[in-house]
Parts: C-alpha cells; structure tokens; sequence
C-alpha cells in the first residue's frame, strides 16, 4: 500500500514537472492530489476491510494525498492559480458575439 501512495504522489509530480510550466507545476500538482484523495475516498467507503489498526489503509492514503495537495496549494501562489484556470480556459476558441 506504501508502495502505491508513493507511485500515485510521484508520477504527478514528475508528469507536471515535465508537461507544465514552472509556475503551474504547484496548482495543478495540488489539483491532481486531491482528486486522488476523492477516488481513494470512494474506494475506501466501497471497501469496507476490516484490517487490523496497524495496516496503512485506503482512508490513511486519501488523508495523506490531502495533506500534500494542501501543502502544494500553501506554497504555490494564487495567483499561479489564477494562472493555470487561465491557461485552461484559453485552450478553447474564442467565440464571436
């Protein structure tokens, strides 16, 4: 389980490192994370394990996946934010009036 926390936060991170610009990489790496704390989230309430208390389980991945979405979103500034709705909005044509 420790092994698929890690994969799921590195792969983003290196994935946005590569694809985006520099000052997008913190939103949309803090984006990425908390969906992948609502997908684990889901699973969890799906999969109800009744694992002993000293198991890493789906709801401590989903709480870690927030917790770095919420440091990502600390560290970056709003207006990189501003920045990467941007951008994402400025990907569809303009449509005349």
């Amino acid at each position: 389980m420790l092994t698929l926390f890690s994969l799921l936060t590195a792969l983003p991170a290196v994935l946005a490192l590569h694809l985006l610009e520099p000052e997008l990489v913190l939103p949309a790496f803090s984006a990425v994370l908390f969906v992948e704390a609502a997908f684990a989230v889901i699973a969890a309430r799906l999969i109800q394990s009744t694992g002993s208390a000293d198991e890493i389980t789906l709801w401590d991945l989903a709480g870690g996946f927030t917790l770095i979405g919420c440091a990502a979103a600390v560290f970056g500034e709003p207006d990189q934010a501003a920045l990467f709705l941007t951008e994402q909005g400025s990907s569809r044509p303009a449509s005349s009036p």
